[in-house]
């Protein structure tokens, strides 16, 4: 303490910046210099316990979660190979597809359910785990593989210790001497499940090979998560707390009609009379000396609606979910800042999507399952062995973007790939399709079509090959022509 007297006098001397002197405005601002391992470990427990109560009790909780969940993950985050053959390629992705309703170890979701489950954890703690579990043949899987989500409480963040040799435990996890990870060690039951009953603070030893660890991390160094409701906890509760107050200040105001004021009566312990029942329309008549009165019922004011504007939106920029999806209110933007915020918050949901959630799930994922479809049969690839990486080799497709104004995003983009500003393929890519497979079932439809005598093609668009439209409008002209001229008297005939 004495140091830190010495060095505070001594800035304050020295001057420079201003953030960092101890100067009346900033005298009681004290920040703690502790790693925010250090910070997780005291109260991350108690940051994770406070944002699931708020979710399960406060409206504007949940949205948030809801939306953030829906925005990342959609309908899915669905894989397409690159593998050059099609027919291996189409047999690969029908294979996947048959799996994905297997995916999950309790059978309440699919691969794509799980992935917005994990989206919701992320939000909500901090961190999820997802423990991947080989399966025997037996068991009837299309590929035995499933994936068991474990939530951050399974994780106790209590457990520190050194191991014999070179290792050490830290927040449960367990690491070597150059700092990988080697294995989790996570609790049998749930510390706050109390129908389970396993032994409470019993741990198993899981390989880091077969947990995938899924968090955000917001500093260097961080271990395990923190939830993105830390910065938003403070103000959604005591908000609520407002709120609250708010409605049992008009409850108790409105449980008064009137007051009948009467004189003293010559018994002060004779008993009062029965408390008066007003209806619509009714004539009460008031006996001598009595008179009445109606309460003033105090308003919440003109700056009740501003406060809670102003309030929402710091919990919104906390949360990093736009005022509009956490509170459902779409009067307060107009069509360009709705759009503007729009656009931003969905470059840092791209951004999420590919940095967390393809990187750290999707991929880990892919490559244990097709190794998994290779070494039980499900899955034929020659020389996958020494071809491991070409074979995996895989784009992700999100769920496309929902259009803020269909007409004008579709005619820009179209102008886009006739400039050769983009692909086809990209702009397939960005709607969640993969464009080869788009291109078939266009050709099956085109041929369909052809067998039918049907033809949806607009004239003009770029779906109809060239001078397709020129040959039949000329073919259509032509034959009206021949009509006409043979509808014409000849000439020699009236002569």
């Amino acid at each position: 303490m004495a140091f830190e007297a010495f060095r505070q006098r001594i800035g304050s001397i020295i001057g420079g910046f201003d953030a960092a002197q101890a100067h009346r405005r900033l005298r009681g601002f004290r920040a703690s210099r502790a790693h925010v391992n250090t910070l997780i470990a005291a109260s991350g427990d108690t940051i994770t316990a406070r944002a699931r109560w708020l979710v399960r009790n406060n409206g504007y909780a949940a949205n948030a979660v809801e939306s953030f969940a829906s925005n990342v993950v959609g309908d899915g985050i669905k894989p397409s190979s690159t593998i050059a053959d099609a027919a291996k390629k189409e047999e690969l992705q029908a294979l996947w597809l048959a799996w994905t309703d297997d995916a999950d170890a309790e059978g309440l979701t699919d691969f794509y359910g799980l992935q917005r489950r994990a989206a919701r954890e992320v939000f909500l703690s901090g961190e999820v785990f997802i423990r991947i579990r080989p399966r025997r043949a037996e068991d009837g899987l299309t590929v035995p593989l499933q994936l068991q989500m474990l939530p951050a409480e399974m994780l106790p963040l209590d457990m520190n210790r050194t191991l014999p040799g070179a290792g050490l435990i830290r927040q449960g996890i367990e690491f070597d001497g150059i700092g990988r990870r080697v294995a989790y060690h996570f609790l049998r039951r749930h510390p706050g499940d109390l129908t389970d009953p396993g032994l409470s603070g019993e741990t198993v030893r899981v390989p880091a090979a077969d947990v995938i660890h899924v968090l955000d991390p917001v500093e260097a160094g961080q271990l395990r998560g923190v939830s993105r409701f830390a910065a938003a906890i403070v103000k959604l509760f005591t908000l609520d707390l407002y709120d609250d107050a708010e409605l049992e200040r008009k409850k108790i105001a409105a449980m008064f009609a009137m007051f009948i004021t009467s004189p003293a009566p010559e018994t002060p312990l004779e008993p009062t009379e029965e408390d008066l029942e007003v209806e619509p329309g009714q004539v009460v008549r008031l006996d001598p000396g009595e008179d009445v009165s109606t309460p003033a019922t105090p308003d919440s004011g003109g700056t009740y609606e501003p406060f809670q504007y102003r309030t929402l939106l710091q919990i919104a920029a906390a949360l990093g979910v736009p005022y509009g999806y956490l509170t459902g209110d779409t009067a307060k933007g107009n069509f360009s800042n709705t759009r503007i915020s729009l656009i931003e918050f969905r470059r840092r949901i791209s951004a999420w999507q590919h940095g967390v959630l393809v990187y750290q799930i999707c991929r880990a994922v892919w490559v244990r399952w097709m190794d998994t479809a290779v070494l039980s049969g499900a899955l034929d690839l020659p020389g996958y062995d020494s071809q491991r990486q070409q074979y995996q080799a895989c784009a992700w497709l999100p769920t496309k973007w929902d259009w803020i104004d269909p007409m004008k995003d579709a005619s820009a983009e179209i102008l886009q790939i006739e400039a050769g500003l983009k692909s086809r393929t990209q702009a397939l890519a960005e709607r969640g399709y993969d464009a080869e497979q788009v291109d078939r079932e266009i050709a099956a439809e085109r041929k369909r079509e052809l067998a039918l005598g049907l033809d949806f093609r607009r004239p003009g668009s770029p779906a109809q090959g060239p001078g397709e439209g020129t040959t039949k409008d000329t073919d259509q002209d032509s034959a009206k022509d021949d009509e006409a001229d043979d509808e014409k008297p000849d000439p020699k005939e009236g002569a």
